[in-house]
């Protein structure tokens, strides 16, 4: 039986061009792989006033819905709180959910956030913050160029988490800019963008040493452990 779908969603200020080599490989080791862009997220020119995280939350479930079977849907970075809030209202599409350097969020991700729309911080600002361990200066470059704000109703929202079957889902994190000893340590802390890895009952953790943006500092490796998800999840 052919291995199950795979949706892939980008993270804050990024689009689907941001899982190209991911796709490449995957596509050539005859998976079914399709990205997403999330509302707000089209272009430096759309209107994010209005967008908020249940926009977000829509737009992934018509993807996944529109793939006619159960997914495994990859999430990076912030798309973690989005993503989540998927598995609770369709636990049954989702064959498996993998976290990309993210993780399955209960509450805001930044509930003080009163603007508008988040600008890509520059990359002086961005290292003191994430892992670009990898990342050439022509993919720097191209991230700045590309970067699209990201909407902030999404960032003060807070994912509708309401149904138990969601805690079933067999979930994989992929610990990246961050080891698996220092995200469970994290998640023992109690953050709320953490919190989900302390109420599910199928979590695995992978590392995969690199940037927080492995889709473009270790594209093969990432692609190759989604490979090996994909066709587990069609088993189960």
């Amino acid at each position: 039986m052919p291995s199950p779908p795979i949706v892939l969603v980008p993270g804050f200020w990024l689009g689907a061009w941001a899982w190209d080599e991911v796709i490449s490989e995957l596509r050539a080791d005859g998976h079914d792989a399709n990205a997403v862009t999330l509302p707000g997220l089209e272009s430096v020119d759309a209107d994010r006033s209005s967008i908020t995280l249940a926009d977000h939350v829509d737009a992934i479930c018509d993807v996944v819905t529109a793939a006619g079977c159960p997914v495994v849907l990859v999430v990076h970075s912030g798309a973690g709180a989005p993503g989540y809030a998927v598995t609770d209202r369709m636990p049954e599409q989702i064959k498996s959910m993998v976290y990309v350097d993210s993780a399955p969020a209960v509450g805001p991700l930044n509930s003080d956030f009163s603007a508008v729309e988040m600008p890509l911080p520059s990359i002086e600002e961005l290292a003191t913050e994430e892992n670009l361990d990898g990342l050439s200066d022509e993919q720097l470059e191209t991230f700045q160029s590309r970067a699209v704000p990201q909407p902030g109703g999404v960032l003060r929202g807070t994912p509708v988490l309401s149904n138990d079957e969601r805690l079933g889902v067999p979930s994989t994190v992929i610990c990246t800019g961050f080891s698996s000893e220092q995200i469970r340590a994290a998640a023992a802390e109690g953050y709320a963008w953490l919190g989900g890895l302390n109420e599910l009952l199928d979590v695995t953790y992978v590392d995969l040493p690199t940037s927080h943006w492995p889709m473009w500092s270790r594209p093969r490796d990432l692609a190759a452990i989604l490979g090996d998800i994909a066709p587990g999840s069609q088993a189960a």
